[in-house]
């Protein structure tokens, strides 16, 4: 059973959601302020945050920034606004993954196992690379799934370490965005693609990539990405 945090102030999404995740199987704490629902993280301890764009108070986009400040908890961002603006500015900000009201209870919960299986993403099976390996001053291991840059340790969420992996795994080959999209969101609504060009701008922060020249994760423009492994 996954803990779930729903932070949400409309009353009647609230506990629509609510009670829709219960029936799915989920534990349930939720939230209707961003200041509440910052405080029940130390208390509820969830596995995945929903988190509502429009609050009162301390909005969305600031309780994802604060709690990506410390923590790389699982974040869905739910808003009932379609505009791509806000959508990419609150995947960028740290959301992994998101879902526009009104959302129905199947989708909701198809969304949360999915970014709870990325964080479960287990080591490289018998007979694959070895676990750790290096790429110029890039570090994977994928058996702690821990990843070092120059030494430092790059704390990644979800799905930023699911997406480095899968590019990972095939070094020089392109992946196309809707390929990237199945595999580490496992969507197919090839208008998510936004989720992948959000989850790679992270990334490269993250490293410390260049931003005209990425080292490891490089654009195919028109197609998709490739990792390339420095000698």
């Amino acid at each position: 059973m996954s803990r779930v945090l729903l932070v949400e102030d409309d009353p009647a999404v609230r506990e629509g959601a609510r009670l829709a995740l219960r029936r799915q199987g989920h534990e349930v704490a939720a939230a209707e302020t961003g200041e509440d629902g910052l405080a029940q993280l130390r208390s509820f301890q969830p596995d995945v945050m929903v988190l509502d764009l429009m609050l009162p108070g301390i909005g969305g986009l600031e309780v994802c920034r604060r709690v990506r400040a410390d923590s790389q908890l699982p974040i869905i961002m739910m808003t009932a606004r379609g505009d791509d603006v806000d959508i990419v500015v609150g995947l960028e900000t740290g959301a992994d993954d998101y879902v526009v009201k009104p959302v129905q209870a199947r989708v909701l919960d198809a969304r949360i196992r999915a970014v709870l299986r990325r964080v479960e993403a287990g080591p490289s099976p018998e007979g694959a690379a070895p676990a750790a390996e290096t790429h110029g001053e890039l570090r994977i291991d994928r058996a702690a799934l821990t990843v070092t840059c120059g030494g430092a340790a790059v704390p990644l969420a979800p799905s930023e370490l699911r997406l480095l992996l899968t590019l990972s795994a095939a070094p020089g080959q392109v992946f196309s965005r809707q390929q990237l999209l199945e595999a580490v969101w496992e969507h197919s609504y090839h208008g998510d693609a936004r989720l992948v060009d959000a989850c790679v701008k992270r990334l490269r922060t993250k490293m410390g990539e260049p931003p005209r020249q990425p080292r490891y994760i490089q654009t195919v423009r028109g197609f998709g990405y490739r990792f390339h492994s420095p000698r």
